[in-house]
């Protein structure tokens, strides 16, 4: 049975001067030019003792099933854009060599476009923010925004937009960060903490993206029921009882010792509870264990250890967990290691800081192998952009709704004030980022062609389709 790991203190303030004057912070911020000019942070040069980018991904998969890694690889050669998904090992190295001002908030890790849609409140309002916190770690603020940016020039070079779009995109980020962290800074610390961006400010997006951008528009969304449509499209009535329907290689039972790993994550459930809050271990209780199955998930994440469980209430209305693996953040070696001794506890931490308002069943295990786990809903009423159908105006709109739940997320667990101060008035800052986008963008795509090359060289083995 898996064991629980000691509760460290409630996680603090990132930031010392978090009860320090709004004015002074601000100076502050604005007087960390000297040592770091705005200007620097422009451009991207590998340095020449880069390590082989393809070496990097072949070392992330460490600990991963090795049968899903060329799953892996097949959906990283999708795009050069699902590459920068699949590569956020390879990111952080890069981004620990560029330059930072030295203070450290709640950061997403992984602040690429596509980690951003909309999803249920515990209210059942659809709000708009990021959407994984796998490798949530205090670090330097400028990695979320550099990644953030680089990722809507690679998008926008998927779909054509050109020099002139793309660049549109990655500064409409930056400078809806700027105006937002602005504001952030001088609003009260509640103000600031039930800051969020509710879906309907985004309706007049999808009408404009011939309502095709979303899954669904947000109405429809809300007025769907998610559960019961996953409980027909994922299970099925096998001899009485439900179960979750194999759908090799994504989703399926393993072949050997299937009832042993059941009974296992079943027990698992037990530590799960006790890191839920008490009135959440009520609604909890009201459910029983059905059935459990090994779910391949996302691009980067595929290969590590992730599944769903079923569990029905007592009208048979089922609740779908996700329970997937948390290795160390990708920023580790460059941030310092996570407070957190289980790394599911650390990602659970981050989403619940960083978040606007986060899943109620989120939770985190640690098996008897060592490996860490956090806990969540399943598709819990979540929409996400098909950033491959924008157009120009509707990518650089929606850059600019991410650049608002980013700075939302800094500033409620760091210094706004501090970042405030730092980039100022001018653009100087966000035409810094834009060209560091467009060059590591550059780099994004001699990395794809790498991996593409040592895939027709057999060094590699990769899926497609999957």
């Amino acid at each position: 049975m898996a064991t629980a790991a000691p509760r460290p203190q409630p996680l603090a303030a990132l930031s010392s001067n978090g009860k320090a004057n709004a004015s002074d912070r601000i100076a502050a911020g604005r007087a960390r030019r000297k040592q770091v000019p705005r200007s620097s942070h422009a451009g991207w040069q590998p340095q020449r003792n880069r390590p082989d980018p393809v070496a990097i991904l072949e070392a992330s998969n460490l600990g991963r099933v090795p049968e899903l890694v060329p799953i892996r690889y097949g959906r990283m050669l999708v795009s050069p854009f699902a590459f920068l998904r699949g590569s956020a090992a390879l990111m952080a190295l890069d981004l620990s060599q560029t330059p930072v001002t030295g203070l450290k908030v709640q950061t997403c890790g992984d602040a690429h476009v596509a980690n951003f849609g909309a999803y249920a409140t515990p209210e059942r309002n659809f709000i708009f923010g990021i959407n994984d916190f796998d490798e949530t770690l205090p670090a330097p603020w400028e990695w979320d925004v550099k990644r953030l940016c680089a990722s809507l020039v690679v998008a926008g070079r998927a779909i054509d937009l050109g020099k002139k779009g793309c660049t549109a995109a990655a500064f409409a980020a930056v400078a809806t960060y700027h105006d937002r962290i602005d504001a952030f800074a001088r609003a009260t610390a509640l103000r600031v903490w039930y800051a969020r961006l509710e879906v309907n400010l985004l309706e007049e997006l999808v009408r404009c993206a011939h309502s095709t951008d979303f899954r669904a528009t947000p109405r429809q969304i809300v007025h769907s029921h998610p559960d019961v449509s996953q409980l027909v499209r994922l299970t099925a009535v096998v001899k009485g009882r439900r179960r979750i329907v194999d759908s090799p290689p994504l989703i399926f039972h393993p072949r050997t010792g299937a009832e042993a790993i059941i009974e296992r994550t079943r027990q698992s459930f037990l530590q799960y509870q006790e890191t839920l809050r008490d009135d959440i271990r009520v609604l909890f209780d009201r459910y029983h264990f059905v059935d459990s199955a090994v779910k391949v998930v996302g691009v980067g994440s595929v290969g590590t250890h992730c599944g769903i469980a079923l569990f029905l209430d007592g009208h048979d209305d089922p609740l779908f967990l996700q329970i997937k693996e948390a290795m160390p953040s990708v920023l580790e070696p460059y941030a310092g290691k996570s407070r957190y001794e289980n790394h599911g506890q650390r990602v659970v931490a981050g989403q619940r800081l960083i978040q606007a308002a986060s899943d109620i069943f989120l939770g985190w295990i640690r098996r008897e192998d060592g490996r860490d786990f956090y806990i969540r809903q399943l598709r819990d009423m979540k929409a996400s952009a098909h950033i491959d159908r924008m157009r120009a105006d509707d990518l650089i709109e929606y850059a600019g709704f991410c650049g608002w739940a980013l700075a939302r997320a800094h500033a409620r667990a760091g210094d706004a004030a501090f970042i405030s101060g730092y980039i100022g008035k001018k653009d100087t800052f966000a035409r810094a980022i834009v060209e560091f986008a467009r060059d590591y963008a550059d780099q994004t795509e001699r990395d794809y062609a790498a991996l593409i090359a040592a895939v027709k060289e057999g060094r590699i083995q990769a899926k497609s389709g999957e």
